[in-house]
């Protein structure tokens, strides 16, 4: 005799995924294929199932989108949405600017809050959203996707199995060529080369690096940072001319705890010649690895060449050779999906969820030492932000 399935039908409140993130990350590959697979499964019995409304600024855009992955329910207006009891999650992906005074609302109605990260646009406007959410008894979380890449998640299994020995360093190469925007359109909104609305390389992925170092590798405890603005003149979206004021690139060296060193290099204007957007070479006593957003490369300490330095004759070793592919040992689903699905049991199940609000002002500051470094053109130590935990 079968038993119906218990379904917890949660309302989510999905406001900014007009915008290429929100769209193709949160939406396409997360929240629509929830749905398709049926929800969360929490046992054969019981499962969680999102009821999405999308909120923005241009009703045609989210007509659009409902038409496109079969939704029913848009709103150009978040207060009324957020009045509605039907409604218990609230997700913020729009423009920097505009996401602390949208989160503190949803907040003060008693949604739970998921949102993109900068969560904020400074240290202190970020901690004191944190608060208040706390305070209003809200659970919170910010979106660390980079966590939950398959090429990470192969690093911190080759970590957890101690094949690297004490990890030494950690190099990291990201970014790729954004065209200008005048012959070829750019592949990024022109917002984030604009300071004044809250653009920059620095704020944008400063912000991810501490999470990966942190979670990963080890708690960054200072930071050397250089930013540039390679390219001082690009074309908007409606083909104007406009001054980037913010930077397009940063080159950053951060200490870890464990005496670890890490350097980023992070562009939007540098062309691909690696093996993909994204790579991270980890050198330790006993190992190296590479690893990009899927894959991982590792070369044990018996498999390490012994160059020796002679530019009279052709180098005759071939540097990638002696490097083996880590197999695919798990599935691995999309980064932001999966994310969600914990985010979703912690809502429901009150299963653990780590990556709170306070996490997401952690990213923000190291973004503020950055900038403060480059300013200074010196090292800057890092805080002590868990003493603002609220248990």
């Amino acid at each position: 005799m079968s038993t119906k399935k218990k379904t917890h039908r949660i309302g989510i409140i999905m406001n900014g995924v007009t915008g290429r993130m929100g769209t193709n990350q949160h939406l396409k590959r997360s929240i629509v294929e929830i749905i398709k697979q049926g929800g969360v499964h929490l046992s054969p019995e019981e499962v969680i199932l999102p009821d999405p409304i999308l909120v923005g600024r241009n009703e045609a855009k989210l007509k659009a989108l409902c038409d496109e992955f079969n939704l029913d329910n848009y709103s150009t207006d978040l207060d009324q949405v957020l009045s509605d009891d039907r409604y218990s999650v609230y997700f913020d992906s729009q423009t920097t600017g505009r996401r602390a005074d949208a989160v503190k609302k949803a907040a003060a109605a008693g949604k739970h809050v998921y949102c993109e990260k900068p969560i904020a646009t400074s240290v202190q406007s970020a901690l004191e959203l944190y608060q208040y959410c706390t305070e209003q008894g809200v659970k919170n979380g910010v979106v660390q996707d980079k966590l939950f890449l398959p090429g990470l998640r192969k690093v911190q299994r080759l970590i957890e199995n101690g094949f690297f020995g004490q990890i030494l360093s950690v190099r990291g190469e990201f970014g790729y060529w954004v065209f200008e925007g005048d012959t070829i359109p750019a592949q990024r909104p022109s917002w984030n080369y604009r300071k004044e609305d809250d653009g920059g390389i620095i704020v944008d992925m400063l912000c991810h690096w501490r999470y990966v170092l942190d979670r990963i590798f080890g708690k960054v405890k200072s930071v050397s940072c250089l930013g540039a603005t390679h390219i001082p003149t690009r074309v908007d979206e409606q083909g104007k001319s406009y001054q980037a004021t913010a930077d397009d690139a940063a080159y950053a060296t951060f200490e870890l705890e464990n005496d670890i060193i890490a350097q980023f290099n992070s562009s939007w204007t540098v062309r691909v010649r690696r093996d993909d957007l994204l790579t991270l070479q980890i050198d330790g006593t006993k190992g190296s690895a590479v690893a990009g957003l899927r894959n991982c490369k590792i070369q044990h300490y018996g498999n390490t060449p012994k160059p020796v330095w002679n530019p009279d004759i052709p180098q005759p070793i071939d540097f990638y050779e002696g490097w083996a592919e880590v197999p695919e040992q798990e599935f691995y689903d999309n980064a932001f999906k999966v994310q969600w699905e914990m985010f979703l049991r912690h809502v429901v199940k009150d299963e653990p969820f780590p990556y709170d609000l306070l996490e997401g002002v952690k990213g923000i500051e190291l973004a503020e030492k950055g900038i403060e470094s480059w300013e200074k053109r010196c090292w800057v130590d890092l805080g002590n932000l868990d003493k603002h935990r609220i248990s």
